[in-house]
C-alpha cells in the first residue's frame, strides 16, 4: 500500500524560491514538505548563478594575475588547467549544496525525493525515491524553468550546448560561437574570453543586452570587442552542424562560420512538464500580488511564473507566498529588483532606465559619474565604467539606477534601498560615504545632478 502523510504545506522545487518558502513557512510554525526531483537548489545553485560564478571568480584571478607587472609584481608563465577550474566549480556547489541540505533539516523541514504530481488540488504523487502520496491545504510551486531549445538547431550536448551542458565541459575550447547577445551569452563570452577562447556572438536583434536598456548596450559593445570578443549583430543563425571536431554554423544571409563549440543562449521557459496542473483546476499559471493562482490554496513562485526570472525575486515571492499561505496580510512588489550581468565589466541595474521613466510620465534626469574620477577606481586601475542615476526633477526623488564597471554586483544595493524606500538626491548626498571607496561614486552622482560635482569640472556655461 503506497505511503500518505499530510502536512500543513507542499513546496515543489527546491530552488532559491522553493527552499526559502519552506524555511519561511517552518519559522511561522507549519509543517512543511519540501519535494524535489533532481538536486537541493534548483537550477541557480547546480546548473545556474554559482557555477557561473565560480568559473568567473577564476578568470577574475587570471585577470589579475595578467596585469600583475602593472602593478610592480613579477610572475612566471601562466597556464590554464581548465579541467581543474571545472573541479573547484563541482566542489563549490557540493560545499553549498551539503550546507544546505542541513539548513534546511535544521527547520524541521521533510524532504522527499521525487517528482511530484497534482491528484487534486490538495493532493501531490511523489515518484522517485519516495514513493507517496501527500495532501496539503496550500501548496507552492517552484519547478523553474529550463533553457529553450531551437528545432532548427537542438542541442546534442556534445558540441552544441546550452547554458546547462556548457558547464560540464572538461577542456577549455579554442573557438565558441555563442548564439543570442543577452545576458547569459554575455556572461559565458566575458568568462571564456578571459581564458583565451576565441569568442563570436551572433545576435539576431540590433544590439547585445538590448534587455538592460541602450545605455548598458552602447557602453558594453566596445567594452567586450575590447576584450577581444567578436560581436556580429542583426543575424539569424539558420543552422548548427556537429562536424565531429567542430561545427558549420549556417547564417540566413548564406554566410558562415565554424567553431570547435557552440552554446545556445536564446532564454529560458518555464517548467511544469509532469506536474500535471489540470488535476488541479489550473491552465496557465497566472497569479496575484500574493503569488496565489487561480486556485484558491495553490501559489506559484520563481521562474515558473515568468514575471522575473532572477534568483533573488523567486526568493522574495517564496517569502511573500509562503507567509500568505500561513495567515499573513503581504504582497509582491516588482518597484526595487536589481539586476546583475556578470560580465567584465560588471553591470548592475535597479528601477527605471531613464527612457522608461519618462514614458512613465515622470520629468526624468540622468546624472552620470565616471568610475575614472574616483580615487579608489584609480589606486586599484579600475577605472571602466561609470554609475547613473535616475531621478525626478521635481521632486528628487530616485527611480533608478545603473552601474557598470568593477564591483558593480555589489555596488546596486545602495540604489536598490533608495528605490525601494522612495529616498531622493538629498538623501545620499546627506549620507556621509567612506573614502577612498567605489560607492562615493552615488554621492559624486548625485551632487552632479544638481549641477554642483565635487570631484569633476562643472559644466561650462555658455
Amino acid at each position: 500500500m503506497t505511503e500518505r502523510k499530510t502536512h500543513d504545506l507542499a513546496i515543489i522545487g527546491s530552488g532559491p524560491g522553493g527552499y526559502v518558502a519552506a524555511i519561511r513557512a517552518a519559522q511561522l510554525g507549519k509543517s512543511v514538505a519540501l519535494i524535489e526531483k533532481n538536486l537541493l537548489g534548483g537550477t541557480c545553485l547546480n546548473v545556474g548563478c554559482i557555477p557561473t560564478k565560480a568559473l568567473l571568480s577564476n578568470a577574475a584571478v587570471l585577470h589579475q594575475v595578467k596585469r600583475a607587472a602593472d602593478f610592480g609584481i613579477q610572475t612566471g608563465p601562466i597556464s590554464v588547467h581548465y579541467d581543474k577550474i571545472k573541479a573547484r566549480k563541482d566542489q563549490t556547489i557540493q560545499k553549498i549544496r551539503s550546507g544546505l541540505e542541513g539548513l534546511i533539516k535544521s527547520n524541521q523541514i521533510t524532504i522527499y525525493r521525487g517528482a511530484a504530481q497534482f491528484e487534486s488540488p490538495t493532493e501531490l504523487k511523489v515518484v522517485g525515491q519516495d514513493s507517496l502520496f501527500i495532501r496539503a491545504e496550500k501548496i507552492i510551486i517552484a519547478t523553474g524553468s529550463v533553457p529553450i531549445d531551437v528545432p532548427a538547431f537542438p542541442c546534442d550536448h556534445q558540441r552544441i550546448l546550452n547554458s546547462t551542458s556548457l558547464l560540464e565541459v572538461t577542456h577549455l575550447p579554442k573557438s565558441l560561437a555563442i548564439v543570442g547577445g543577452g545576458y547569459i551569452g554575455c556572461d559565458f563570452a566575458s568568462l571564456f574570453a578571459e581564458l583565451g577562447t576565441k569568442v563570436t556572438i551572433l545576435e539576431a536583434l540590433p544590439a547585445i543586452l538590448m534587455a538592460q536598456g541602450p545605455t548598458v548596450s552602447q557602453f558594453m559593445t566596445p567594452a567586450l570587442a575590447k576584450r577581444g570578443i567578436e560581436i556580429r549583430t542583426n543575424v539569424k543563425v539558420a543552422s548548427i552542424v556537429n562536424q565531429g571536431g567542430h561545427v558549420a554554423i549556417a547564417l540566413a544571409d548564406g554566410s558562415s562560420l565554424d567553431a570547435e563549440l557552440a552554446l545556445v543562449s536564446v532564454g529560458r521557459k518555464v517548467y511544469t512538464e509532469g506536474l500535471h496542473i489540470e488535476k488541479a483546476g489550473l491552465g496557465a499559471l497566472t497569479v496575484n500580488e500574493q503569488m496565489e493562482t487561480a486556485v484558491r490554496g495553490i501559489y506559484a513562485i520563481g521562474d515558473v511564473t515568468a514575471k522575473s526570472m532572477l534568483a533573488h525575486v523567486a526568493s522574495h515571492q517564496g517569502i511573500v507566498a509562503a507567509s500568505h499561505a500561513c495567515g499573513v496580510e503581504i504582497s509582491m512588489h516588482y518597484d526595487a529588483v536589481p539586476a546583475v550581468v556578470f560580465t567584465s565589466p560588471e553591470i548592475a541595474t535597479v528601477g527605471l532606465t531613464l527612457e522608461q521613466a519618462k514614458q512613465a510620465g515622470h520629468q526624468a534626469v540622468s546624472s552620470t559619474f565616471p568610475f575614472q574620477a574616483l580615487g579608489k577606481a584609480q589606486a586599484a586601475q579600475d577605472t571602466e565604467g561609470f554609475a547613473q542615476i535616475i531621478a525626478d526633477q521635481k521632486t528628487g526623488q530616485i527611480l533608478g539606477a545603473l552601474v557598470i564597471g568593477h564591483e558593480a554586483s555589489n555596488l546596486i544595493a545602495e540604489m536598490t534601498l533608495a528605490v525601494q524606500n522612495e529616498l531622493t538626491l538629498e538623501s545620499v548626498m546627506e549620507t556621509i560615504h567612506a573614502h577612498p571607496t567605489l560607492a562615493e561614486s552615488w554621492h559624486e552622482a548625485a551632487w552632479m545632478a544638481f549641477g554642483t560635482p565635487l570631484h569633476f569640472p562643472p559644466k561650462k556655461k555658455l
